[in-house]
């Protein structure tokens, strides 16, 4: 267990006299606990040069003085700066070393970041002339940017390198690279900073000294439906938005819970009350994605469809389950119509040339391009959901070995986000939740291989695809559709569309999904 550091200077707030201790002497600055009083430090004296506000309560659950360590070197948090952007809050924390070394655990929607400050070797390119989705050269090294925001410092506490800017808005940049290295440029003094860290979990930190277990601390996030009036419960610490149990609006928590709540009313995507999903809310199952087994619970579900392009009158559905485990965040499970599929939001950028990408040793095809939007949620997101939002996506498969294997990238305004994963057995995951009361075929969509070792020339596999959509059609028509009332349910759009369209089904392929806006970003 890492001990805490050595105090080493305490003087008194000049402002209202209460103790202010520091644990390196090296610290230029601090926040007075008792009065907010901003103070640096001159010479042997404390001198306030003015005040911060409040700490937005974001139920994170670190705290100053929580310990862990990194690499077997022990830390100890110290202070926090909490920044306010357009989506929400993010705290960055910063982490003593025993050696006297400084370090920020940055915090954003249940991701992690360790980043150490790092000196930039030429000019930073210009906040202004950055991009989501641009390849810019960075301290010598080449770069993805994932995010553009406009940042503002909303509260600072305990001790910091640096005193805290409380002058209005700056830029914040996030960048990625092919070796899962995240990397920051703070515009917020003249001077642009820059630093480097990757993604980690409070797990591998063994962090002690948090705040107590969320289930023990969320009694206080009740909230009323500002369209119904209905109690809603939030339960995770993270949350962002919350869809009513009454009347399904969506509810915009991202100002906190005291605020004038804004929210939305959802138009319906099935009968009256919505469509629901079939791994029902608040489930939990143990599942691996991609390591040891571990407890996921479902805590949101969304509809997502295609948005059509020109000439192209068709629309797809798919259907997308938010997983929370406490230790290792978010996952997604995606139920498309060519099978299911896991996947969880990665840190760094895979590294694409023209339709083929790599990722962790790994080979992709890019398989398809689609515009995306949000058609219905339920339950609670990490994310601030807006109606109809949308996203640019491509879709990635494994080749060779890999062939289980999926990437999506995802763009939304001013961020670009990568998640990566893989296909699962339908009748893996009814073990893992329990699903046996299911009507027969309801889960039983596999995906199959996207290549194959026999020699079988691509041309003929997609003709005997063809042959087998065509089929599905036909069958859909001769039986008014009840082959899709059967797999996805009365309420689905699938089985809808094809009523519309007289028997015709509409629906086709493609491994849709890999929802991954919001998370992780900023350091």
């Amino acid at each position: 267990m890492a001990t805490s550091a050595q105090r080493v200077y305490r003087a008194a707030c000049p402002n209202c006299g209460a103790p202010v201790e520091f644990a390196s002497a090296a610290s230029a600055s601090a926040v007075c606990s008792f009065c907010r009083s901003t103070l640096v430090r001159d010479g042997q004296t404390l001198r306030r040069i003015g005040a911060v506000a409040e700490l937005f309560d974001d139920h994170s659950p670190l705290q100053l003085q929580a310990t862990g360590k990194l690499q077997g070197l022990p830390f100890t948090l110290v202070g926090r700066l909490q920044f306010g952007y357009a989506d929400g809050t993010w705290n960055e924390w910063h982490a003593l070393f025993d050696n006297g070394r400084s370090g920020w655990l940055s915090e954003d929607n249940g991701a992690y970041v360790f980043a150490f400050d790092a000196a930039l070797s030429s000019p930073a390119p210009a906040y202004e002339s950055l991009r989501a989705g641009q390849r810019v050269a960075v301290a010598g090294q080449a770069w993805d940017v994932a995010s553009t925001v406009r940042a503002k410092l909303v509260s600072a506490q305990g001790e910091l390198p640096a005193p805290p800017n409380l002058a209005g808005e700056f830029g914040v940049v996030d960048l990625r690279n092919p070796i899962g290295e995240v990397g920051t440029l703070d515009y917020s003094r003249p001077q642009v900073t820059w630093s480097i860290g990757r993604s980690i979990t409070l797990a591998e930190l063994a962090m002690s000294g948090l705040k107590e277990d969320s289930e023990k601390t969320l009694s206080a996030r009740g909230v009323e439906c500002p369209n119904c009036g209905t109690s809603l419960e939030v339960k995770l610490a993270t949350t962002q938005s919350i869809t009513c149990t009454q009347c399904k609006s969506v509810v915009d928590l991202s100002k906190g819970v005291g605020a004038d709540l804004a929210h939305y009313q959802q138009n319906n995507s099935g009968p009256p009350g919505g469509m629901e999903p079939q791994i029902a809310l608040g489930t939990t199952g143990t599942v691996a994605f991609g390591g040891a087994p571990l407890p996921w619970q479902v805590v949101g579900f969304l509809e997502r469809a295609t948005v059509p392009s020109a000439g192209d009158d068709e629309t797809y559905y798919w259907r997308e389950y938010l997983l929370w485990n406490r230790a290792a965040g978010f996952a997604f499970l995606v139920d498309a119509e060519d099978g299911w599929s896991w996947v969880k939001p990665i840190t760094g950028a895979p590294q694409v040339s023209g339709s083929g990408a790599n990722w962790q040793g790994a080979a992709y095809r890019r398989s398809e391009g689609y515009a995306a939007r949000v058609t219905w949620v339920q339950g609670e997101f990490y994310w601030r959901v807006q109606r109809d939002e949308q996203a640019l996506v491509t879709d990635y498969v494994g080749v060779g070995l890999a062939t289980k294997k999926r990437l999506s990238r995802e763009q939304t305004g001013n961020e670009v986000t990568w998640s990566a994963g893989e296909t699962m057995a339908a009748a893996e995951i009814a073990k893992a939740f329990g699903m046996t009361a299911l009507a027969p075929g309801a889960l039983a969509r596999d995906t199959s291989p996207v290549s194959s070792k026999s020699g079988v020339p691509m041309a003929v596999i997609l003709i005997i695809a063809i042959v087998l959509i065509v089929a599905l059609v036909e069958r859909c028509s001769s039986d008014n559709c009840s082959d899709l009332r059967a797999t996805f349910g009365e309420a689905s759009n699938e089985y809808r569309q094809c009523l519309r369209n007289g028997g015709s089904s509409g629906i086709g392929g493609g491994s849709f999904g890999g929802w991954s806006s919001g998370g992780g970003g900023h350091k």
